[in-house]
């Protein structure tokens, strides 16, 4: 996203002190705190008019050491952890902060006005069904006469008018210029997918939601969290720090009651198995789609008829309408408003491919969302389940055998391919894969070419049979030895399909 320096927008000059006003991270200055601030940046090599430079320290690289370079390329103040004495830094001003990365959220809102607290912010998280859910929410609030934006997975959207996006939470220069770009356009209500990442690296820190839902806890990321329980404080943490002013959460999950215990805020729970205040009853699911009867204790019975399948999307569409209910939406309007969404970009998505099998495209890339995708297909597949998957190359190597295992007890035939094996061997990710498949004795094959495989599966499917690709879901590339190369898997069935006929 081109970044637009403030001037350029018709608003008034801004100055650094203008920028700390809401900043409890600040230590102390250095130089002159009326320096005229134009732009924001993160990024040493951008060229920047009067830019304010954020030296974030990383794991891998500190950008304190880049900050010559960021003076150069026009930075007019810096904003540190430590002091730089480098010749090529002197003559700007310094802001010293304890978390830069704090700095950064806050000092990016003010920089556009704080366009967060000027709508209503809705913020989603837990491991699965974030982007259901968020497409849910946005369906109801629009159904209810609301203008809405929704940032996640597959992008950011005001209305159906899609925006460049590249992070599931974008990084804070970029998600508030898209929150003013929203509210610029009228948007009233903003949908946002909260990542555990993006919460423990203070991408949000300032912002206030209306409403903050948590939507369950699995296996994922534990590459950066290293543990569960670390993994899942974070996401708890994003109820009990002032951050949500109303809370739904999953009542099903385990990880809920620890939720509850320390939140401070009022909240509605959701879920089938226990009494929660909105359950669902007499569920039905379908090849086209699921139903049951949605009850809001002593109060409504709402009939519910989702196009998307799978209990899965009964928890996605109860966390939606408790969301929705919490901003005060109508039931009438929760319902319509579920009912008309169709489906969502790479999320037990059916493809078009007038084949007498049926294809599948879904994001499950962690273990139980696998298992998710693959007992839901079962459930009314006539033939055989064919699950194409791997795992992500740089990532929690610890879900590599469980996935294999998963495949092999819930499908008939399972592909081992790659996914992202990113800067790793893509044959000892499949390795680690077949570790879990291997003992559990179902047929499988390892093609480690991702086009080849889905073709291996396009040749072996029989009518009534089901073939699951996994994994990459909306993704349009595959990254290989740090580069992305283009890879639609809509587009490579067609094509492989066009093969096949014109053989």
């Amino acid at each position: 996203m081109i970044q637009i320096p403030l001037y350029a927008l018709g608003v008034d000059k801004m100055t650094l002190q203008d920028l700390l006003a809401d900043v409890p991270y600040v230590i102390g200055v250095r130089g002159d705190r009326q320096t005229e601030i134009a732009q924001v940046s993160s990024n040493s090599r951008e060229q920047t008019d009067r830019g304010l430079f954020f030296c974030i320290p990383g794991s891998r690289v500190d950008a304190h050491d880049f900050a010559p370079q960021a003076v150069k390329n026009g930075a007019a103040a810096l904003v540190v952890e430590r002091y730089l004495d480098a010749p090529e830094v002197c003559g700007v001003p310094q802001v010293l902060v304890s978390s830069v990365r704090g700095a950064l959220s806050r000092m990016a809102a003010a920089f556009y006005g704080w366009p967060g607290r000027q709508m209503k912010l809705v913020g989603i998280t837990g491991t699965k069904g974030k982007t259901t859910t968020s497409y849910m929410v946005k369906a109801i609030c629009e159904k209810a006469g609301y203008r809405c934006g929704l940032i996640g997975t597959t992008g950011s959207l005001i209305g159906e008018r899609k925006l460049d996006s590249h992070l599931t939470t974008p990084d804070p220069i970029e998600l508030q210029q898209t929150l003013k770009e929203m509210l610029d356009d009228g948007v009233q209500v903003v949908i946002m997918e909260v990542s555990a990442h993006a919460i423990d690296m203070k991408r949000l820190d300032g912002m206030v939601f209306e409403v903050g839902c948590f939507t369950n806890l699995s296996q994922d990321h534990l590459d950066y969290f290293g543990t569960m329980d670390a993994y899942f404080e974070t996401k708890k943490s994003f109820f009990t720090s002032g951050m949500v002013r109303n809370a739904a959460v999953n009542a099903d999950d385990e990880r809920t009651p620890s939720i509850l215990r320390d939140i401070r805020v009022p909240y509605v729970t959701f879920g089938i198995c226990v009494d929660a205040d909105l359950f669902a009853r007499d569920i039905e699911v379908s090849e086209g789609g699921v139903s049951f009867e949605a009850r809001l204790q002593g109060m409504h019975q709402m009939p519910v008829r989702l196009s998307m399948t799978g209990t899965f999307n009964v928890y996605n569409a109860l966390a939606a309408a408790s969301c929705a209910m919490v901003l005060g939406i109508r039931a009438e309007d929760i319902i319509g408003g579920l009912e008309q969404v169709k489906s969502v970009p790479g999320r037990i998505e059916m493809l078009e491919t007038g084949t007498p099998y049926k294809v599948i495209l879904d994001y499950s890339h962690s273990p139980e969302a696998l298992k998710n995708i693959l007992e839901t297909v079962r459930e009314f597949t006539r033939g055989r389940v064919i699950a194409l998957f791997g795992c992500g190359g740089d990532r929690d190597h610890g879900k590599r055998p469980m996935m294999g295992q998963i495949g092999g007890e819930l499908a008939d035939f399972c592909v081992l391919t790659s996914d992202n094996p990113r800067s790793e061997d893509p044959m000892q990710i499949l390795a680690a894969i077949e570790e879990g498949i291997r003992p559990v004795g179902k047929p499988y094959v390892v093609i480690e070419n991702r086009r080849e495989a889905i073709r291996y599966a396009l040749n072996m499917a029989r009518e009534g049979d089901i073939i699951v690709l996994a994994g990459k879901g909306h993704e349009t590339y595959q990254e290989i030895k740090g580069v992305r190369h283009a890879f639609d898997e809509k587009a490579v069935v067609a094509e492989l399909l066009q093969e096949m006929h014109t053989r």
